[in-house]
């Protein structure tokens, strides 16, 4: 700074004797300014969803029907009886969790994690599991009516299981749950 201050005063001869001095000197403030002070990065509110965390949680019997639910966490939760009718669960994660007679009818899961869950029981009639990971997950005696498992991550085990009793067109994707699942 006092470099550039003698700079200036050999430039003006006499520091004071210009009107622009006092311009330019505070141009050098303002530039030391910006140069040696870092500003605080700024987030956009509203941008994204706040993501949402139930890892670990006690749920049982809860309703989360038409909720926007988008990237929320749900892993190692008891989901028991719970309800998702018509939720947006896009990027949701339920990985380890119990999700026994839940009722998830037209919810969508679109790029979530779903791996380890048990479905014994559940309703995932015209659900969506886009790209979904779900290796492992148990399906004992779901209604998986209309559900579109395109591009899911399934076991071998499961797509077998599953193809013996898929059935439906999805109302959202238009996609035939055997379809979906690559069955013969």
């Amino acid at each position: 700074m006092l470099h550039s201050l003698l700079l200036i005063t050999y430039y003006f001869k006499t520091p004071f004797s210009r009107p622009s001095y006092l311009r330019t000197m505070a141009a050098l403030l303002l530039a030391f300014m910006l140069w040696y002070i870092p500003l605080p990065a700024q987030a956009q509110r509203g941008y994204y969803p706040l993501p949402l965390s139930y890892t670990n949680a006690e749920l049982r019997g809860k309703d989360f029907s038409g909720q926007n639910l988008q990237t929320a966490e749900f892993a190692n939760s008891n989901l028991e009886l719970a309800k998702f009718v018509d939720a947006d669960l896009r990027g949701a994660v339920f990985s380890g969790s119990v999700m026994t007679q839940t009722n998830m009818h037209g919810a969508d899961f679109s790029y979530g994690m779903t791996d380890q869950v048990n479905f014994t029981g559940a309703d995932l009639s015209d659900a969506v599991f886009v790209e979904v990971i779900m290796f492992g997950s148990i399906f004992d005696n779901a209604d998986i009516t209309g559900a579109d498992f395109s591009y899911a991550f399934l076991d071998g085990a499961q797509v077998k299981q599953l193809c013996t009793k898929a059935t439906g067109v999805n109302s959202k994707t238009g996609v035939a749950t055997r379809d979906s699942l690559g069955c013969s």
